[in-house]
């Protein structure tokens, strides 16, 4: 591998270009080698780069080999284009949810694992310095053994965000789009899930899919967990708008995940820590809280610098493939619960 490595884009959208403008960010660390995207404005773009653009994966593939490719192309062309690069040897990283269905993303890691080329999942959020910490606080049993759990995901998305075909194909939907990040981060924090009782509606926007879902969530561990989602409602209480990730949300001081144990409770991301003062647990003992320093660092520009490390075979990737798939299935159960009115077991799903 050249001291500088190559990064192809492949999908121009928003998180495509978010992808580009974190290689620039790593300060050299990588090079965009190509935008792959058949749209005319993507050739543009590349232009404006300095790049090279292809309409597809085989014809990036033809004109010379990247180090990596990062797949921000929709979600239903995620299998068929990094199935293109693993084939071709070709490390990957592809943003979430790896696939539109659980049978179709299978197919994508098996052949990833079969032939030992690299495999990421772009949920970035693990990548972020707070989950580190928050991670590190409950399994050091800063706040005992993780009972309940409670996840909000509340924000209004305008109109103009549905001016793009795509999300209004099935799938494209606030659960396979948005949430599913919050459940991966649920996943990572407290533990497998295992099973999901959902509830949906799609009675404001009359859309064919979801805008509003409230879900039940039992964790392997022994934890219960809420989780209520809407892209309808005009609130302050999601990982968007609370978490400054992305300069383009005005940020809040809220929280907008509970997590709470024997002996105290987490917030995020806020990464506050109640307990009670001087080690009492009653409900009329005085609770102290003590809030967690983290320095602030881009996760798009971490996760970049993770997958180069994976591409180097210095370390094994913080979301590999494998796990993006198990995130996955505990979505598509939340969505078939949903649909069908009854709990789900993933282990007999």
């Amino acid at each position: 591998m050249p001291d500088i490595p190559s990064l192809a884009v492949i999908g121009a959208g928003v998180m495509g270009r978010r992808h580009v403008d974190a290689i620039v960010a790593t300060g050299g660390a990588a090079r965009l080698h190509a935008v792959v995207d058949p749209a005319d404005a993507a050739k543009g773009y590349a232009a404006e780069l300095g790049v090279a653009w292809y309409p597809d994966p085989a014809a990036m593939i033809a004109g010379g080999r990247p180090d990596g490719a990062i797949i921000a192309s929709p979600n239903h062309l995620h299998v068929e284009h990094g199935m293109d690069c693993t084939k071709a040897g070709i490390p990957v990283l592809v943003e979430k949810p790896i696939s539109s269905s659980v049978r179709s993303a299978r197919h994508l890691v098996e052949e990833a694992e079969r032939t030992g080329v690299p495999l990421l999942v772009g949920h970035h959020r693990r990548h972020n310095p707070l989950i580190a910490a928050a991670k590190r606080a409950l399994e050091s049993g800063r706040i005992g053994a993780v009972v309940a759990v409670h996840a909000m995901f509340w924000l209004y998305k305008p109109d103009d965000y549905f001016a793009v075909e795509w999300r209004h194909l099935p799938g494209a939907g606030p659960v396979f789009v948005n949430l599913i990040h919050d459940i991966d981060l649920l996943r990572h924090l407290c533990g497998e899930i295992a099973s999901v009782q959902a509830l949906q509606s799609n009675r404001t926007r009359m859309s064919q899919n979801e805008d509003t879902m409230v879900i039940l969530l039992r964790f392997a561990g022994g934890a219960l967990g809420t989780v209520n989602m809407s892209d309808t409602v005009v609130a302050p209480w999601s990982w968007e708008l609370t978490a400054k990730e992305n300069p383009v949300y005005p940020p809040t001081d809220q929280s907008c995940y509970l997590i709470g144990g024997t002996d105290g409770s987490l917030e995020l991301p806020g990464l506050r820590i109640w307990s009670g003062r001087g080690g009492g647990k009653s409900w009329t003992d005085e609770l102290a809280c003590d809030v967690l320093d983290v320095p602030g660092e881009d996760p798009l520009v971490r996760q970049i610098r993770q997958f180069l490390a994976a591409i180097r075979g210095e370390e094994p990737p913080l979301v590999p493939g494998r796990e993006g798939l198990r995130t996955l299935e505990a979505i598509e159960a939340i969505k078939r619960s949903a649909e069908a009115g009854a709990p789900i077991d993933l282990a007999e799903a």
